[in-house]
């Protein structure tokens, strides 16, 4: 598990474009179906400890689950792992059960798109 102290602060100039693309829809109710085009075709999501997996799940998942609540997301911090693969630090407050949550959105990269994201805590 990656401990707050092995982050950086947050600066999403740093991140690879697909991230930094991910985290600024996935902020937005409107903008959540447009993410898509950042995960790659095979590409995997572990959310909330279940999987979804290629294009067409996760296209429901970014429009209903993933929109379930309201909520806003502050980005705390970031680590680069190696070259494909980055963990963003986040805080969600919401209408959600428990009302906030500390998130870690574990990404891993191919060609350039996210071929796999695990967010938990």
């Amino acid at each position: 598990m990656t401990e707050s102290h092995d982050l950086t602060p947050f600066q999403p100039a740093e991140l690879p474009s697909a991230v930094a693309r991910y985290l600024s829809a996935q902020d937005s109710r409107l903008g959540r179906e447009s993410a898509l085009e950042v995960f790659g075709s095979e590409a995997h999501v572990r959310d909330d400890g279940i999987d979804y997996r290629g294009h067409a799940a996760i296209h429901g998942w970014l429009t209903t689950v993933a929109s379930e609540f309201t909520y806003t997301t502050t980005l705390i911090g970031q680590r680069q792992v190696d070259a494909e693969r980055w963990v963003v630090a986040a805080r969600l407050e919401g209408d959600f059960p428990g009302g906030v949550a500390d998130l870690r959105y574990r990404f891993t990269l191919r060609d350039g798109l996210i071929d796999d994201l695990v967010i938990a805590p």
